[in-house]
């Protein structure tokens, strides 16, 4: 039996995305040592798309209300692309302080 998932992003300035996922995403963390943080996620989703090549994988965070996310982010200092209506709900990114995108959605799929 499966106890969880983990999930991993690179990024060439991990310590900030370390810092900009606790304090401004506000993600639970513990220091496994030396600064490396495990963060815990809300509950996973995951979906399995067609693809013309292997080893492509998106992570997402989602959330019930994105203008209310995006709301709190931009209080926060922090920058979102535009809305976009696409066909599984409306979504979003951020750009993460070491040079990564962070997409955010607000799903209108049915959910598990």
């Amino acid at each position: 039996m499966f106890s969880g998932a983990h999930v991993m992003l690179y990024s060439k300035n991990a310590e900030a995305d370390r810092a900009f996922l606790r304090d401004v995403i506000g993600f639970p963390a513990v220091d496994s040592g030396g600064g490396w943080l495990i963060f815990k996620l809300p509950p996973v989703e995951l979906g399995v798309h067609p693809s013309e090549r292997n080893d492509h994988h998106e992570f997402y965070l989602m959330c019930d209300d994105l203008d209310s996310e995006i709301a709190r982010l931009q209080q926060a200092g922090v920058e979102t692309d535009p809305v976009a209506e696409q066909g599984w709900g409306r979504s979003t990114a951020v750009a993460l302080p070491g040079g990564g995108r962070l997409g955010l959605y607000q799903a209108s799929h049915a959910r598990p």
